[in-house]
């Protein structure tokens, strides 16, 4: 750190842009290893090096924060005693590492001074899920290759001396200097990190960090068998499904989940519930916890961390929360599955801007599909009525109508198209002849009643209409993106507009998105992710003021998978740029479902109908 120290001592006193910092310059005498010509050379590194082998970059955040950089520090995992180079147990170090930083803050608070004035430091504040972030990975780092002569004049050392590549524990957060005061930028940067680093080397829980890797070869195992078995989701013995709502936590107050005798299985070595593919109805009177189940099922997409009480509660990765959704936009959408007819509309392209709830709830499903959901998840509460349910009397009173109610459709989306659904109903007996297996909820204990409900049905079926057999459909869309609105500049504009509030919009170009009803999205990380992610493939496929391609057409699925391919060979950090001063840095692996969610939410795109043979 002594070069950083350098460079901070020797700027203006009144530098707005830490210029000197960000560029790290290098000068390297000539005559020494690594040059030797007659000549000096200057070069540029802003890495700087504590002990010879922990590093901290010092990165830009965006081109108005040049006084809030961002930190990537790199800690070598040998040195915390760590082998295992899992996502989960890069963000339990993570988790590990915000206390250090928090006192450090403690120490900076002044209740009368903002934190421009007194210095700050910045760090994403992760939930009870384990998403891939670009807060926290293990990457291989290049040894320190120089020594310190003084200032920033360096040596590079001889190469029969540079040891291998090490892997190392990447940590990014931010810090807050304060303008014109190089003795504090100093304190924050200089001394105070090296001394957080420090402090979370020698306190670090290895017994901890060796637990969360456990517990995620654990979740890896039951995921891989979830994949290929008959279920669509396991719910652990023990495992706590109510939440603190203070905290987001285990709620430590509550009824541990057991699976019934006759329904527990095995998997993995963990006994619990296993809920398999096809319809299953969860039901029960008001708060038994049905909706805390579906809650439960749902939040499994992702794993969690170790004390979150839902461990080893595991669902299809594809998995879609569905819900009305009122007002929202939908274009080009064949929704006649559903919707046979609309006055003056074909159902079979179908656009508006404010989507009914039944409209939407419809474009939901279909949505999800083409976007590889093989599991749908749905609450009635947060469903259209009438897009849901029709019983006997109703289909006796209105003879026209044009929505074919979910519940004639449920076992088709089963049996033709593969996808699985599990409804939480309370008010309704509909779905009770269609589904495969029935669960009760009474005071969060959970039974099969499957066979007493066939038992109730089936005594009262004299007064219940037979269920009737719809003709089946074609569930493809065939649909391609026109490129001509995918833009993120706004018309009339020559720069390009991304915002991402934390209030679950995405606002690009001409777009301002409503991510909000796109439930399986957990944090504003993942939206700020999807917001560049989407900005990416803008710029890339073209569409808009600028480009040349504004009436052409691309397979956004295609793109979309190529993309996903490259943040994982590379990592999401990849997608970024400090262009936008309105998005944070801190991004988050979305899921590709919902990613494609995000993209049918927007209102100015256009969607082509691919003529099919």
């Amino acid at each position: 750190m002594t070069r950083l120290k350098s460079f901070l001592w020797a700027m203006e006193n009144k530098t707005k842009n830490w210029r000197e910092m960000y560029e790290g310059m290098i000068f390297i005498p000539a005559g020494t290893p690594g040059n030797p010509s007659d000549f000096p050379e200057t070069g540029s590194d802003p890495t700087y090096w504590y002990g010879g082998d922990i590093s901290f970059t010092i990165e830009t955040t965006n081109r108005m924060a040049f006084d809030r950089p961002t930190i990537l520090c790199q800690i070598p995992a040998e040195k915390l005693g760590i082998t295992n180079y899992s996502t989960a147990v890069a963000d339990d170090c993570y988790r590990q590492f915000i206390p250090h930083l928090e006192a450090l803050n403690e120490e900076l608070y002044n209740r009368n001074k903002p934190p421009e004035e007194t210095g700050y430091y910045y760090m994403a504040h992760p939930g009870g899920e384990i998403l891939k972030r670009n807060t926290a990975y293990f990457a291989m780092r290049p040894r320190k290759d120089y020594q310190n002569l003084g200032g920033y004049k360096i040596s590079h050392y001889p190469e029969e001396q540079l040891g291998e590549p090490q892997m190392c524990l990447s940590m990014r957060f931010q810090v807050q200097l304060k303008p014109n005061d190089k003795k504090k930028a100093t304190l924050l940067l200089v001394n105070n990190l090296p001394a957080a680093a420090t402090s979370f080397i020698e306190f670090f829980d290895r017994e901890r960090s060796e637990k969360v890797g456990e517990l995620a070869d654990k979740q890896r195992e039951l995921r891989s068998w979830l994949s290929t078995s008959d279920y669509c989701a396991f719910l652990a013995n023990g495992s706590i499904l109510p939440r603190n709502q203070k905290t987001g936590g285990a709620l430590e107050s509550a009824i541990p989940f057991m699976a019934p005798k006759d329904e527990e299985i095995e998997a993995c070595g963990i006994k619990g519930l296993g809920i398999k593919k096809g319809v299953t109805v969860i039901t029960g009177g008001g708060y038994s916890g049905k909706s805390t189940v579906l809650d439960t099922i749902s939040a499994g997409i992702y794993d969690h961390i170790l004390g979150d009480g839902r461990e080893l509660c595991v669902t299809d990765y594809s998995a879609m929360t569905i819900s009305a959704e009122d007002g929202r936009s939908v274009q080009n959408l064949d929704i006649s599955p559903f919707i046979s007819w609309l006055p003056g509309g074909d159902t079979r392209h179908f656009s508006t801007e404010h989507a009914s709830g039944s409209t939407s709830q419809a474009a939901n499903i279909l949505e999800a599909m083409d976007a590889g959901a093989k599991l749908l998840l749905i609450d009635e509460d947060r469903s259209a009525t009438n897009f849901m349910i029709r019983d006997a009397l109703m289909k006796e009173l209105i003879r026209r109508e044009p929505i074919t109610p979910f519940t004639e459709r449920v076992n088709e989306l089963d049996k033709s198209c593969g996808v699985s659904t599990i409804l939480v109903i309370g008010g309704s007996g509909e779905y009770l002849s269609r589904a495969d297996n029935i669960y009760l909820m009474d005071e969060y204990l959970i039974s099969n009643v499957t066979e007493k409900a066939r038992e109730i049905y089936c005594k009262r079926v004299e007064a219940v209409e037979p269920v009737q057999i719809q003709p089946v459909k074609d569930w493809g869309q065939h649909r391609i993106l026109e490129t001509e609105n995918f833009s993120p500049y706004p018309k009339q504009f020559g720069r390009e507009k991304l915002a991402v509030p934390d209030i679950g919009y995405i606002i690009i170009g001409e777009e301002r998105i409503n991510a909000n009803a796109v439930h399986d999205i957990v944090c504003n990380d993942q939206r700020t992710a999807i917001g560049f992610m989407l900005r990416l493939l803008e710029t890339r496929e073209g569409g808009g003021l600028f480009t040349e391609a504004a009436n052409e057409t691309v397979d956004i699925t295609q793109k979309v998978d190529e993309l996903y391919r490259e943040i994982e060979e590379s990592d999401i950090d990849m997608v970024y740029s400090g262009n936008f001063p309105d998005c944070e840095r801190f991004l988050a692996v979305p899921r590709k479902v919902d990613f494609m969610a995000v993209i049918n939410r927007m209102r100015h795109i256009k969607w082509r109908y691919q003529i099919t043979s």
